[in-house]
């Protein structure tokens, strides 16, 4: 029987070796939630954090399915372990998920040339503004659709000064570009990026993101960088950052396909 874990950490030998972030938030009872298919020794196991789903363990379609069939989002990244895992994704979705491929970031402490940064972070244009961010911006940020990631995982202002950290760059007092953390960890950050449509291809994400990493190295933080995709990549390589392998994710949007019959996604999961 499916179950969330009250002491996260009893899955932490199903997740050994991952060196993602958002794994260890859940783990360490920061944020996010682990579910298993026992509430002591799991053998199957999903973290799960804002948009982001990590299967580990023996492939089980309950696990998949407990918190997919209860979406409250219109949009989810599931990430599979393995091939087993991967092959048990589709034949639960069908057509409803899309295959893509992200891009994993090395975790490397001192490969930061913070001089480089300082001289991308003082490019800021004539009329913008950067700002930390605060409770009054977070309340903000919370309202409006394109960059509520940057503070959506934390419940409230109290949250995120425990555990994120967020730059902001403004025009006229509105919210253009920034850099902020999707997720937070002990030590550390997972690094959320965006800038509003009509002020993008500016170089405004750079600004921002030199910005937050120079404030996290000051802070002595970690700001982790997973990329969404090779426009993502480049620019975490533009700041210092190195590529370290693809991985196969399944994008999932309501709405799109169907979840499949029982009789037709049990193979992997006995």
């Amino acid at each position: 029987m499916v179950t969330e874990l009250k002491t996260p950490k009893e899955a932490a030998a199903l997740f050994e070796g991952w060196q993602e972030t958002m794994i260890w938030s859940c783990l360490q009872g920061v944020m996010g939630k682990i579910y298993g298919d026992s509430p002591e020794n799991p053998s199957s196991a999903a973290a799960v954090l804002g948009d982001f789903h990590f299967f580990a363990g023996r492939p089980e379609r309950e696990i998949i399915l407990y918190e997919t069939e209860y979406f409250s989002k219109d949009f989810r990244i599931l990430v599979p372990a393995d091939e087993d895992w991967a092959e048990l994704i589709e034949s639960c979705f069908g057509d409803q998920t899309k295959k893509a491929l992200r891009y994993a970031v090395k975790k490397e402490p001192d490969v930061f040339d913070r001089r480089k940064l300082r001289g991308m972070a003082e490019g800021l244009p004539e009329g913008y503004t950067l700002h930390m961010i605060d409770e009054t911006l977070f309340l903000r940020l919370w309202e409006m659709d394109w960059c509520r990631d940057w503070v959506a995982q934390y419940a409230d202002y109290a949250a995120f000064q425990k555990y994120g950290l967020g730059v902001v760059m403004l025009k006229e007092g509105e919210p253009v570009s920034g850099a902020s953390s999707y997720s937070g960890y002990i030590g550390g950050i997972e690094v959320e990026i965006d800038t509003r449509e009509d002020f993008r291809r500016r170089g405004f994400a750079a600004i921002c993101g030199a910005s937050l990493i120079l404030e996290c190295l000051e802070r002595g933080l970690y700001p982790s960088w997973d990329a969404q995709n090779r426009q993502s990549a480049a620019l975490a390589e533009k700041l210092g950052y190195h590529i370290d392998h693809a991985y196969t994710v399944y994008e999932w949007k309501r709405g799109t396909g169907r979840i499949l019959p029982a009789d037709m996604g049990t193979a992997l999961s006995m």
